[in-house]
């Protein structure tokens, strides 16, 4: 696990004074320890929408509360921060059980999203919000070619729509396949079809988010029939 963690630090760019802080950060609770990265999970969330809020307020100038806010919702969120996550490979470092594993745990968007966002409020509870910002920051800018509205924030339901309309004649319909979780962390599954043929499923931690997904994914598959 040593070896491991030597290598995710050198991908943060960040050496842990305190392994048992990472360690806490890298563990799912499913691993049944007395420990879990859920309220690291819970402050990282808060530490990074301060960072990234005030990451968009310096750098949008000019720009109204409300598209600084659509801008940050596009970056804070369970899919912004599985492809930062992913970008740090954080699936081969989380303890997981071997059931969740075999699940295929290290591929979930919500553990790996959950897992980033644990690892950054270890960060800030150890050197403090600079250094947690600096990291987030260059992660997020190696992740995004151009942050702006036009290129962060899309409305994918409603581009499905569009697209669907111009083709077909008609809207998409959304079906719940399947919910998961307790009440507090619940996972959904959401279906889109297209005159009546399933074209793409997606999890999300709420229904809105796995129907962006969703569609987003028949988009592409639409495109590619084009």
């Amino acid at each position: 696990m040593s070896n491991n963690i030597k290598l995710l630090e050198k991908s943060l760019g960040y050496e842990f004074k305190d392994k048992k802080l990472i360690t806490e950060a890298l563990t799912h609770k499913s691993y049944k320890k007395p420990y879990d990265n859920e309220r690291l999970e819970f402050l990282g969330d808060a530490v990074l929408d301060l960072v990234v809020g005030e990451y968009l307020y310096k750098k949008f100038s000019k720009s109204a509360e409300g598209n600084l806010s659509k801008i940050r919702a596009s970056l804070v969120n369970e899919t912004g921060f599985d492809k930062l996550a992913r970008f740090l490979d954080l699936g081969k470092y989380i303890l997981l059980s071997n059931a969740e594993e075999n699940n295929g745990g290290r591929e979930k968007s919500s553990l790996l999203s959950n897992a980033f966002e644990a690892i950054m409020g270890a960060i800030y509870l150890e050197s403090g919000l600079d250094v947690v910002n600096a990291i987030a920051i260059d992660l997020i800018e190696k992740n995004h070619k151009e942050i702006s509205l036009d290129s962060l924030f899309s409305d994918y339901k409603t581009l499905l729509q569009e697209l669907t309309q111009s083709l077909y004649g008609i809207t998409p319909e959304y079906e719940v396949i399947a919910s998961r979780g307790p009440d507090h962390q619940k996972e959904f599954e959401i279906a889109v079809s297209i005159q009546g043929e399933e074209y793409a499923r997606a999890i999300g931690k709420s229904k809105k988010i796995a129907q962006q997904e969703a569609a987003k994914i028949a988009i592409d598959i639409l495109k590619e029939q084009e």
